[in-house]
């Protein structure tokens, strides 16, 4: 597959996302065992994220920034309710009645839910008949695929050790926070998975890429600031009582709020909602490896098995969306012909008068 400087470049930015958001999970398992309040947590998160985000927004993109309109604001705000309130608030709630384990499970769906929103709303071309487009849908498949299997499956261990275990829980009090947890995931999967697909039009109309991630977060912190106030009376909820509340804080609202929001808004710009999904289940891949070698924790063959097929995946939709731009290349190149003969044939054919 042949890669053009532009989509390294996109290639660079994806990973470097998914290497970011890789320790969300665990920072914000660590935040709720520190017994931060959930809401405010991800109102303290959006703060943050707004007071980086903001001034580069302002300074950097003054001449790109379209004037705002009443649409546009409503949008923002639909945008906020849903990618930042929405999102992040269920996502909090699945964490606390689960385990990172599940969040990430979980979360390797958004690839599946943004293809179907993108082919449904027109905003991905899927030809079936094709082998472009076979290949994207066989490698989302592949990818939430090995990605399951990394989660819910360890195998033998390849360094020692014998057997393998799952995540079964018999308690029935367990059963059903489980259960109400991987509720709220899925629509949290949901959430976002629309927030990524409904930036494609705005995009067309606001193509000041960082603008278009801190006027939701914006909204998003004005929406949680009312939440908050109702549902956190207790002014002790709203203290940061310790250094480790400060870097988990710092940590998902800088480097996940703010500069994860910011390249998922550019990939999706230049690669299109499924592309940038597809890179989700990595995420496993990237846990596996940094608690195997900052943690000491065992490789197990599941693992290695879940992280070929998801690389595969990747490998798939990234080789499929070369080929469906040949394709386009190829069709527009045809049309520019055909119009190039036709207006010759005109030409000839049109007799020439001489007047005297």
């Amino acid at each position: 597959m042949e890669f053009t400087p532009g989509k390294l470049k996109l290639v660079a930015a994806l990973f470097v996302m998914v290497f970011c958001s890789a320790g969300l999970h665990i920072v914000s398992r660590i935040a709720l065992n520190i017994g931060v309040s959930k809401i405010v947590f991800i109102l303290y998160r959006n703060i943050t994220a707004l007071l980086v985000l903001g001034p580069f927004a302002y300074f950097l993109e003054k001449k790109d920034r379209p004037p705002l309109t009443f649409s546009l604001l409503v949008q923002f705000f639909f945008l906020g309710l849903i990618g930042v309130t929405a999102n992040q608030s269920l996502y909090i709630l699945g964490l606390y009645y689960t385990s990172p384990t599940y969040a990430s499970a979980m979360q390797n769906s958004v690839p599946a839910i943004t293809f179907v929103m993108a082919s449904v709303l027109r905003l991905e071309e899927v030809h079936i008949k094709r082998r472009d487009g076979m290949a994207k849908i066989l490698g989302t498949i592949a990818s939430i695929g090995g990605a399951t299997i990394i989660t819910l499956y360890k195998g033998p261990p390849l360094l020692g050790g014998s057997g393998f275990s799952t995540d079964i829980t018999t308690s029935p009090e367990k059963m059903l926070n489980r259960t109400l947890g991987c509720v709220y995931f899925i629509v949290q999967c949901l959430s976002y998975a629309g927030y990524m697909v409904l930036q494609v039009p705005m995009m067309k109309n606001y193509p000041a890429k960082l603008s278009l991630t801190t006027f939701p977060c914006f909204f998003g912190v004005i929406q949680l600031l009312v939440v908050t106030a109702f549902t956190e009376r207790d002014p002790r909820n709203w203290r940061i009582q310790s250094g480790k509340e400060v870097l988990t804080i710092l940590y998902v609202g800088i480097i996940f709020s703010g500069v994860v929001y910011s390249l998922v808004t550019w990939c999706i710009q230049k690669g299109g909602p499924v592309l940038t999904a597809t890179f989700q289940p990595l995420q496993t891949v990237v846990v596996a490896v940094l608690a195997f070698v900052f943690l000491g924790n065992r490789l197990y063959s599941g693992g290695v098995f879940g992280g070929i097929l998801i690389a595969a995946g990747v490998y798939l939709v990234l080789w499929g969306k070369n080929e469906e731009e040949k394709i386009a290349n190829q069709d527009k190149e045809g049309a520019t012909l055909r119009k190039h003969l036709l207006d010759q044939e005109n030409t000839e054919e049109c007799p020439v008068t001489v007047q005297v």
